[in-house]
């Protein structure tokens, strides 16, 4: 498994940008984007992967997994 597959990843419409666009909270902020939602997805996951690479290159401890926390229905929580 990859480390990267440790991370939640978000790809969702924007309205103001018209576009899809990508993010990987825990790693990196919104960082791609595009009319395709896969491709995008494809992208973001590429990018999180080049990231904890760096990170790791840096020495720097990566965050802590965000998979299997829950983390969607946090964020419904916070919407409602």
């Amino acid at each position: 498994m990859k480390e990267s597959n440790l991370y939640v990843k978000i790809v969702e419409w924007s309205d103001e940008e018209q576009c899809f666009i990508g993010q990987c909270p825990s790693i990196i902020g919104p960082c791609c984007h595009g009319d395709n939602e896969t491709q995008v997805y494809a992208t973001l996951c590429e990018i999180v992967e080049e990231w904890i690479a760096l990170m790791k290159q840096a020495g720097k401890t990566l965050p802590p997994s965000t998979i299997g926390k829950n983390v969607s229905e946090k964020v419904l929580e916070t919407v409602s």
